[in-house]
């Protein structure tokens, strides 16, 4: 069976560290986790394949840039004959704090603009995504300011353990499925 996991992020060594970025952090932890080979550029991103009990996951990181991740996922899931219940889509989510993660089977964009494209490009809500919480710690009005700044300090030092966190969940999700998962790994 084959899975289509998407980090959202956007390209660029001015992006790399970004609270936005996080989708991207979350796919190198899963592929550094199954011990997956390095990401190699290919059509609208770069991809890993990498295998975890049997099941085979395609790591992907759009070089869309976010507002455009949709592209990158239709091109992928077309590609590989992978349906929407096979699709997870790591991503930041402002709403929840730092390194709180949620675990949903589908669901609108809640004004997420990657996630919004991906439903306009699939035709669909209908697919896994997994939120990391990166705060909503800024003034009003400094929203994007915010989302494209690197982490605290304090933040960077509980990421190696959160990020071990997504890609348990993430592993979790291939083999036991999104609500089982959920069940588990949302109240972490």
């Amino acid at each position: 069976m084959k899975y289509l996991i998407v980090g959202l992020g956007n390209i660029g060594v001015e992006y790399q560290d970004t609270r936005h970025n996080i989708g991207f952090m979350m796919a190198d932890a899963l592929v550094e986790a199954c011990k997956g080979p390095a990401f190699v550029s290919d059509r609208y991103g770069t991809v890993s394949e990498c295998k975890f009990k049997g099941r085979v996951l395609l790591v992907l990181k759009p070089s869309t840039y976010m507002n455009l991740s949709g592209k990158a996922v239709r091109y992928w899931m077309a590609r590989e004959h992978i349906p929407t219940e096979q699709v997870l889509v790591l991503v930041d989510d402002l709403a929840l704090p730092f390194g709180a993660i949620r675990m949903r089977s589908k669901g609108s964009p809640g004004g997420h603009n990657g996630l919004a494209s991906i439903v306009e490009q699939i035709g669909s809500q209908d697919f896994p995504r997994l939120r990391f919480g990166i705060g909503d710690t800024f003034h009003k009005g400094a929203q994007i300011d915010y989302v494209l700044s690197p982490f605290a300090r304090e933040e960077w030092d509980q990421m190696p353990e959160r990020l071990r966190m997504v890609s348990e969940a993430v592993q979790s999700f291939v083999t036991i499925g999104v609500e089982r998962t959920m069940n588990f790994y949302n109240n972490k």
